[in-house]
């Protein structure tokens, strides 16, 4: 069962299933993990062996002025329906981020390195993760990182920070972007692939879950816009001067120890996985 289904992410996970037996493909229309009475109906009527919540409050920056929505998407909920997977012998499958992470480090952070968020948002999906883990003894996380699919977040209008550059250079808009903040973006559909050659031989709680490589923002734009063949007014800045009201971790690539333990750690580098995310997205319009 795909919570969230119709999102980024979720939708990727739909239209590469290919595991034995039924996929429930649910959007958060269906149901809404904020709703613990329905969710627990829910469940209680497919009976599913394993829940894939990819539902989460992900904007950053509002995050910091409105705490108890975050908190309450990313956390509460979360720990709720890994109660109600544990009650009906379900495994809860969840989604978290590199933000967990303070960014102190130059190196890659391991699955087993402490966290320490840096902002709102961070504390939000960290008190999630250690809900799912508390009340669902079968829980598994997966922390990914600046995602990029076909079907947008929906939290985000549908949209995603590739699609933001290609559109605010396409209106003519001068674009900052930030040059010290060094990450690894990732298309959701290798992400989603690997998550389910992952599942039937998970080992740990968690896994970090990225393509390979890293690049910092104002390169990752850059290299989008030369890709799709769009001409831009591009000026890096740094953190500081951008002036975002969330902090973001300078460095929050992520180590792929676990993967690499299964065999699975051969994700593509994110500067192949962005082209074929450029063409997808041209063939589909």
């Amino acid at each position: 069962m795909v919570i969230g289904a119709t999102g980024q992410l979720g939708s990727d996970l739909v239209r590469t299933f290919d595991q034995p037996g039924e996929l429930v493909a649910l959007s958060t229309r269906d149901v809404d993990i904020l709703d613990s009475a329905r969710t627990r109906s829910m469940l209680e009527t497919l009976r599913p062996t394993c829940v894939i919540n990819t539902a989460a409050y992900n904007l950053v920056d509002r995050a910091e002025d409105d705490e108890r929505s975050a908190f309450a998407l990313n956390a509460e909920a979360v720990g709720t329906l890994a109660a109600i997977c544990q009650a009906a012998g379900a495994r809860l499958v969840h989604f978290s981020t590199d933000y967990v992470f303070d960014g102190a480090k130059r190196t890659p952070y391991l699955e087993t390195d402490s966290p320490q968020p840096v902002s709102v948002y961070g504390e939000s999906k960290l008190a999630g993760e250690r809900l799912a883990l508390e009340r669902c003894e079968r829980s598994v996380i997966f922390r990914v990182c600046g995602l990029f699919g076909l079907a947008g977040s929906l939290g985000k209008g549908k949209g995603n920070f590739v699609e933001t550059m290609l559109r605010l250079a396409r209106e003519g808009r001068p674009l900052r972007v930030v040059s010290d903040q060094v990450l690894c973006p990732s298309y959701t559909l290798d992400l989603a692939r690997k998550v389910w050659k992952v599942l039937p031989k998970v080992a740990h709680p968690v896994y970090h879950l990225t393509n390979a490589g890293q690049v910092s923002w104002y390169e990752f734009a850059r290299r989008a816009l030369e890709l799709a063949g769009v001409t831009a007014d591009l000026t890096p800045v740094t953190a500081a001067e951008y002036g975002a009201r969330a902090r973001r971790p300078a460095y929050s690539v992520l180590a792929h120890a676990h993967l690499a333990a299964l065999g699975e750690d051969d994700l593509r580098p994110w500067d192949a996985a962005l082209p074929a995310y450029v063409a997808e997205r041209s063939s589909s319009r």
